[in-house]
């Protein structure tokens, strides 16, 4: 089966799901920005700050996941950054780096550039080997450099950074990427969509250092993509399907940290049964796509319920706090520390 960017696309389980976490995400944004107007003015704050827009704070969830594992203590500023950080972690111990081929909105408008590419013109390119492995290694460098700074701060200076005016309106600041977004950020921005035109998922493939993470973790997992060799025709229709690139012909077991539990390879295999996303344990062709959009959302809203029930979902900063630290964001005591 092989998918176009038309109006079947969007008929897919996997694409519906992702359509459907982009347009929370969207709706998360709008809240806090809202959210950010409200506390800028003097009336009333009539909307929540959504704890969801910490989704985009990896590095200081990883701060906080070191403070709790070296003290116990939880991050009370930003819990929820460590929550969806967790929850990916363990996703990918499960179920291969599915938070990528599924649930990340940034993977996401990644797939449509490249499908986009792939519709205006034909196909898209494919760098050489010694081009592609080289660049492949730059997300693990930039992940490693990330780890590498964290793990040389100290427990103190981790708390200080938490409790730090720049952290409490982090989420902010982040906000302030797209709406006060400059010259050199724009230019960086459109470089990276026409290079995802050309190239299938350009930023997740060489650049994303929370998707090399993920994929670190994923090498652990018990599911993988397996391929029985006895009825493969070696038609080629999976190595041609896989985003990621991969040579599922030639491979009776997936075991690559690239692979995201897509489906892709399994679909367009010819022969049924031939391929098959499967788990140690489990019947060998019991993850269709339907059942693994159904598992990952019901394991992010139990992890997201059992956060908030537990209070480790909603930040202890207050909205007068908030709004009264807000009123001095550009000063220099709210600069990184």
């Amino acid at each position: 089966m092989k998918m176009r960017f038309s109006g079947t696309f969007f008929k897919h389980p996997r694409h519906l799901f992702q359509l459907a976490i982009l347009l929370v995400t969207v709706g998360i944004g709008l809240q806090f920005y809202v959210y950010v107007r409200q506390a800028l003015g003097t009336q009333a704050i009539t909307v929540q700050r959504p704890p969801g827009v910490e989704g985009f704070l990896p590095i200081g969830a990883l701060m906080g996941w070191k403070q709790f594992f070296l003290t116990g203590r939880w991050d009370a500023v930003h819990p929820a950054a460590m929550v969806i950080l967790g929850w990916a972690v363990v996703l990918s111990f499960v179920f291969r780096k599915a938070f990528c081929g599924w649930f990340c909105p940034i993977g996401t408008i990644s797939e449509w550039c490249w499908r986009a590419g792939q519709s205006l013109f034909g196909r898209n390119l494919t760098l050489p080997a010694w081009a592609d492995k080289p660049l492949r290694m730059l997300k693990y460098v930039l992940l490693g450099f990330f780890v590498w700074a964290i793990a040389m701060m100290s427990i103190d200076q981790i708390h200080a950074f938490i409790q730090s005016p720049y952290y409490k309106l982090s989420d902010v600041k982040m906000l302030h990427f797209f709406t006060r977004m400059t010259f050199l950020t724009g230019i960086v921005l459109v470089v990276l969509v026409l290079l995802s035109l050309f190239i299938k998922n350009f930023w997740c493939r060489y650049l994303c250092p929370y998707g090399a993470l993920l994929g670190l973790f994923s090498m652990a997992s018990p599911t993988r993509v397996r391929r029985d060799a006895k009825s493969c025709i070696g038609c080629g229709h999976c190595d041609r399907a896989c985003p990621a690139g991969l040579p599922v012909s030639r491979k009776e077991v997936i075991h690559s940290p690239e692979c995201t539990a897509c489906l892709a390879c399994v679909e367009a295999c010819p022969v049924r049964e031939t391929l098959a996303l499967s788990t140690t344990g489990l019947a060998p062709h019991v993850w269709s796509a339907p059942r693994t959009a159904a598992f990952i959302a019901l394991f992010f809203v139990l992890t997201v319920y059992t956060a908030s029930v537990s209070g480790y979902w909603r930040g202890a900063v207050s909205d007068h706090e908030f709004r009264v630290r807000l009123e001095t964001i550009d000063a220099p005591g709210n600069t990184h520390p």
